[in-house]
């Protein structure tokens, strides 16, 4: 069975800028998997030490239910990094998004601006260099606490010079890459955001195909967004309903210590046992927190 952070919805991740607080407050309401509380490319530089605080305070104050609340920092190499992640720390929200990792060292250092406290980090994927160190960052995120990584595609796109089309052909490789090496260190991963806020069609296409790729949601920028990748990134009923079957058939006492079985004319082996017992977790987890 997964465990329960791989289980943890986190369809939908919204991005709010910490120093709304209207927003923050109609946050508590809203049916997103993960607030992010957004200190970095949202708040104007005269306003964030005010955000700071205001993100902070919300934390501390509560209200959120059964939403992930994370506080995403300025980088330590701005004037309000360290003390972005000194009051972060403090606060202990459920986790601390940080931007630009781009090396083990760079995990290293936003742990260590954290103080004692053991908030998890989440790390932001959003530079070539990044890309390129996927294979170093996924072995150093276990020991930096790291539960969770975000694709900052629009960073990405503007590092590469690149144009996208509908079918995001540029950053393919660089997505497809870096859900691997989460998967190969069971890190939680989520894709970038949808900009053009009024086409919902587009951001339906691009949610299926962040699904298809292997991602466990989508960060978002606009609360219109929720209910497509809340929809899109959950398990579909009958995948849920097949995922049951398979693990009946293996905890039958017949096909006990059956490394493959045919169940209703398909063969399934234990590998496809595993990824059932995995969805319908997920599925349940879905579900209690949507309740």
């Amino acid at each position: 069975m997964a465990t329960s952070a791989q289980a943890r919805p986190r369809r939908s991740a919204l991005y709010l800028p910490g120093s709304n607080a209207r927003a923050i407050e109609k946050a508590r309401t809203l049916p997103c998997d993960v607030v992010i509380l957004d200190l970095e490319d949202s708040v104007a530089p005269e306003a964030k030490v005010a955000a700071r605080v205001l993100a902070c305070e919300a934390v501390k104050l509560g209200g959120f239910e059964t939403r992930e609340l994370v506080i995403r920092a300025n980088g330590l190499d701005t004037p309000w990094g360290a003390d972005d992640l000194a009051a972060a720390g403090d606060a202990r929200p459920d986790a601390v998004l940080v931007p630009k990792v781009a090396s083990p060292a760079d995990l290293g250092s936003y742990r260590a601006a954290l103080g004692p406290s053991a908030v998890p980090l989440w790390a932001m994927i959003e530079t070539c260099q990044a890309v390129f160190a996927l294979g170093d960052l996924g072995a150093a995120s276990a020991g930096a606490g790291v539960e969770a990584w975000v694709i900052g595609t629009n960073d990405l796109v503007k590092e590469m010079r690149c144009r996208l089309g509908v079918d995001r052909a540029p950053l393919l490789a660089a997505l497809s890459l870096s859900v691997m090496a989460a998967r190969a260190h069971e890190i939680t991963i989520l894709d970038g955001v949808y900009n053009d806020i009024p086409d919902l069609e587009g951001l339906e296409r691009e949610c299926a195909q962040g699904s298809d790729l292997g991602f466990d949601g989508k960060s978002l920028i606009h609360p219109t967004h929720l209910e497509i990748a809340n929809r899109v990134f959950s398990p579909e009923a009958d995948a849920v309903a097949w995922a049951r079957t398979v693990v009946a058939a293996f905890d039958s006492p017949e096909n006990a210590g059956k490394g493959v079985l045919k169940v209703e004319g398909r063969m399934v082996e234990r590998l496809h046992l595993t990824q059932a017992r995995r969805l319908i977790a997920v599925a349940l987890a879905i579900a209690a927190h949507e309740d």
